[in-house]
């Protein structure tokens, strides 16, 4: 055994960033963070993950808690423990590619607020794409984390993985990440994979794993026997499941051994009890599904964070009863694709098109979203395995497919859009010029101070007496829709949470296109009057993270057109006429 086996196991706790994103949606707010990141703070942990991912999003989506200022103030109740983020290469914390110089101000802005360690990965291994803003982090002076998303297919293995960490190693990395998004990683495997990269290169591995099938806890004590230098938990209350296993119990497993990590199980209490009170709080967003072992997973391989998503979109779709057949439909997908990891935004190309693929009547991807062209084009990077001829020719035809590094077609942007934000007097920092350049559509509603926090309904408890009662409802009244939710039952009093009528049209109408599914206008691209031709696209929806364009059935003329951008639609809903 080498002797790097008998220091102190580092513990990254993830609480505040992908526990709450696995287990409740990325809906924990800032100011139940705070008390809880004085707590941590006291604890001793190599560092605490407590930004990026999905959190910018939903910050300005459904929050309306601002990012940069979560970050201050962070920073401020976390004087001995590093602040981590998760980035998504030339990602960053959206869905898309974004130019070389929005990443560096990102990367310069993340770290002057408060970033200590960059944990950077790309969707599907592609180095090139991490290359930009793993320059960044060390230009800045923090701790640079490379990223190896772990996953199983025909054309992945152990030492194909040794290799990507030798080239992180070889890129200046101060630690290696195995990100193990969806709970796959067997104990053996976790074995040969960490002694492997300890053989090959000196540098800290840290394995990063989700409880989805059951496995991680014993992946994790292979990792110890194996060498790895850092583990990621979540405290116990926001652990498990679709999160990482349990800080406590990791903590208490390694005591008296030659790997303990010296955190006290009494500072652990303290934040565990502050969790406790957070996670009743947020009762009504957790979903029995996403906390229970799914040993599906070990079959159709989706990440913890993609299961909730698919049940939620199916729900709200109306068709949860598909769920089995969209399971079975994502790991072909995958395959067509060219096996991509599933992580963001791989994740949701495949989902949702595996999704569309079996809600939308007709044949697999006569329905393509946005992103799925553009990653069969190459623009998300290079496919693990090529992507198979017939599904490019069904979704391309006999487009080019790029080979070079996806943000080299770029242009720089961060001049244009600072302008267009200013202009659009959206600016009181800095900070909210990459606010806007990230989240275009829903950035100015938030900045404009526009938004209003989701409510956090709590659910009653059913007494024997009651039936169970829905707390929230659509109700029509003369041909309008009311969102409802209801407050008390006893006295009959009912509250109208967002009395906004809705006055989109349902049913029939003559020429009416209709939405196939729930979501959000992003642009209406025709106007009234307009001349179309058959299969020009009318709008375009955003839904499930991804572009989905309303395509004209025929040839004619637009008469009559009932949404705008930001409109949120029901499946159903008649959006405009082509007459």
């Amino acid at each position: 055994m080498r002797a790097s086996h008998h220091h102190n196991v580092l513990i990254t706790d993830t609480t505040l960033r992908d526990a709450h994103q696995s287990l409740i949606a990325t809906r924990l707010r800032t100011a139940d963070m705070v008390p809880l990141a004085t707590a941590i703070d006291r604890c001793g942990f190599f560092s605490v993950e407590a930004w990026g991912g999905a959190t910018f999003d939903t910050c300005i989506r459904y929050l309306n808690d601002d990012p940069w200022d979560r970050l201050r103030a962070l920073k401020a109740e976390l004087p001995h423990t590093p602040i981590q983020m998760l980035l998504r290469g030339q990602n960053l914390v959206g869905y898309r590619h974004y130019p070389d110089d929005v990443v560096d101000r990102f990367v310069a802005l993340a770290h002057k607020n408060g970033v200590d360690i960059f944990r950077v990965f790309d969707a599907l291994n592609d180095i090139r794409n991490m290359k930009r803003s793993m320059e960044q982090v060390k230009n800045a002076g923090a701790h640079l984390q490379g990223a190896i998303c772990y996953t199983t297919s025909p054309v992945h293995s152990i030492p194909s993985f040794i290799e990507m960490a030798k080239e992180l190693y070889a890129l200046d990395c101060d630690s290696i990440c195995i990100k193990d998004m969806a709970g796959l990683i067997m104990p053996e495997a976790a074995r040969e994979l960490i002694s492997g990269i300890k053989k090959a290169v000196d540098v800290r591995v840290d394995l990063h794993s989700h409880c989805t099938s059951g496995i991680a806890p014993m992946s994790y004590q292979a990792a110890v026997e194996a060498g790895v230098d850092i583990l990621d938990t979540a405290m116990s209350p926001f652990a498990m499941g679709t999160s990482q296993p349990p800080t406590e119990s990791v903590v208490a497993s390694l005591k008296g051994t030659s790997r303990e990590t010296g955190i006290d199980l009494i500072r652990l209490r303290e934040v565990r009890n502050l969790c406790l009170g957070i996670r009743e709080k947020y009762h009504c967003l957790t979903d029995p599904i996403s906390e229970r072992v799914d040993s599906d997973v070990l079959i159709y391989q989706l990440p913890g964070g993609m299961i909730s998503n698919l049940v939620s979109q199916l729900r709200e779709q109306d068709a949860l009863n598909r769920l089995d057949d969209v399971f079975a439909e994502v790991p072909r997908v995958r395959e067509d694709l060219g096996y991509p990891p599933l992580v963001t935004p791989t994740s949701q190309i495949v989902g949702t098109q595996a999704v569309l693929n079996v809600l939308v009547a007709g044949e697999r991807y006569r329905n393509v979203t946005k992103e799925v062209k553009d990653y069969v084009h190459g623009l998300y990077g290079k496919s693990p395995a090529p992507v198979k001829g017939e599904i490019r020719t069904l979704i391309i035809g006999n487009d080019d497919v790029i080979s070079v590094r996806p943000a080299d077609l770029l242009e720089p942007a961060y001049g244009k859009m600072k302008a267009e934000a200013e202009k659009a007097g959206l600016v009181k920092k800095e900070e909210d010029i990459l606010t806007y350049i990230l989240y275009p559509a829903i950035a100015p509603a938030f900045l404009r101070g526009e938004k209003k926090p989701e409510e956090l309904v709590q659910k009653q408890p059913a007494t024997k007496s009651a039936e169970a009662i829905p707390d929230q409802m659509e109700v029509e009244v003369d041909g309008e829709i009311f969102s409802v939710r209801i407050v008390s039952v006893g006295g009959s009093r009912v509250e109208v949470a967002s009395a906004t009528p809705r006055k989109i049209p349902r049913g029939d109408v003559a020429g009416g296109i209709r939405s196939n599914m729930q979501g959000m206008v992003l642009k209406v691209l025709v106007g009234r009057g307009a001349t179309v031709k058959k299969g020009d696209t009318l709008l375009v929806i955003e839904a499930m993270k991804m572009e989905n364009p309303i395509h004209s059935p025929s040839d004619g003329q637009v008469s009559d057109i009932f949404v705008d951008a930001g409109d949120v639609v029901q499946n159903g809903d008649v959006l405009l006429v082509v007459q």
